[in-house]
């Protein structure tokens, strides 16, 4: 990971780290609003709710993410491409049409599907295990933030392995053109068994620190909002 910052700043210099912001910062403030505010949870069968309810709630969130995450490739990817996240969206529609932004939604929910099922349902078991050894009563307002940051990160740690794959083949799928008449699952398919399983998780150690931090503060956010609003519902933690 070190050596692949050194390597971008020594080649393009210091400002190549955040191109693409605008979109990134857009888009996933779009998704995790529906991801978020989409999730809900029950007692009865809550793992079975856990997954079903994550998946629905992604399925909303990448139609949302899904035209800022394209621009978003196509201003890493070609760094001279446009000025920012409304040049460039503007510049795609007019060369590629509205579609061209939903070409990567398939690959997207491959990706998003199990990231989101695993970072929700492996943050509740963790979050729960952790409450059956101690007393929930006596918990501190920082006690229950540091509960949310422990299981958010190893949430986070498994959701990034679990989807890493996927992950990489969906940005070799938005930066590739496709044959003629070649749909998106043989697409996925023939990029899976170019990349194999080592090229598959090539950069793995670099998204398992973004992934384990931004989930952790995303969780720990969420959790302390739930209790200030005192909003109920699955881990009662919040109250």
């Amino acid at each position: 990971m070190l050596g692949g910052f050194r390597q971008v700043i020594q080649n393009e210099g210091a400002s190549a780290l955040l191109i693409g912001f605008g979109p990134t910062a857009a888009g996933y403030f779009l998704q995790g609003a529906f991801k978020f505010g989409g999730y809900e949870k029950a007692k009865n069968n809550r793992t079975a709710v856990y997954l079903a309810s994550a998946g629905a709630a992604e399925f909303f969130a990448d139609i949302a993410l899904c035209p800022l995450e394209a621009t978003r490739i196509c201003l890493v990817s070609q760094p001279t491409f446009a000025n920012g996240l409304l040049p460039a969206m503007g510049r795609i529609v007019k060369e590629e049409g509205i579609g061209a932004f939903y070409s990567g939604l398939g690959p997207i929910l491959f990706k998003q599907f199990p990231y989101t099922m695993a970072k929700f349902v492996v943050f509740e078991k963790v979050s729960e295990t952790i409450l059956t050894k101690v007393n929930k009563e006596t918990l501190s307002d920082d006690a229950k933030t540091g509960i949310n940051l422990g299981s958010g990160l190893i949430a986070g740690l498994a959701a990034a392995i679990i989807s890493q794959p996927t992950d990489t083949i969906l940005s070799k799928i938005n930066k590739t053109q496709g044959a003629p008449g070649e749909g998106t699952v043989s697409r996925l398919i023939k990029i899976g068994k170019e990349l194999g399983i080592r090229g598959s998780y090539g950069g793995i150690g670099a998204r398992l620190f973004m992934v384990g931090f931004i989930t952790a503060v995303q969780f720990a956010i969420h959790g302390d909002i739930k209790r200030v609003l005192g909003a109920t519902g699955g881990v009662e933690i919040s109250k």
